[in-house]
């Protein structure tokens, strides 16, 4: 019964994640934005690989900010 909720919540921060990754593409932000922003869900991708709870915690954090305006400093 866990691992039957575990693949769904793999499904679902699968999907969220291909999501942010093409809401980061097509933001028109300065380039150091956006690679900011892929940096962030890379690292959330690998989290996703250890601790899938945290990586979707992560990522709904991340496009709250981003519903929002909220952008990380490009370099």
């Amino acid at each position: 019964m866990e691992r039957d909720s575990q693949l769904k919540l793999y499904g679902l921060v699968a999907e969220q994640l291909k999501d942010a990754h093409a809401k980061v593409r097509a933001l028109q932000v300065p380039e150091g934005v956006r690679q900011a922003l892929s940096r962030k869900l890379l690292v959330i991708t690998a989290a996703a690989k250890h601790d899938l709870p945290d990586a979707a915690r992560r990522l709904d954090r991340l496009m709250k900010d981003l519903d929002e305006g909220r952008f990380p400093e490009g370099r």
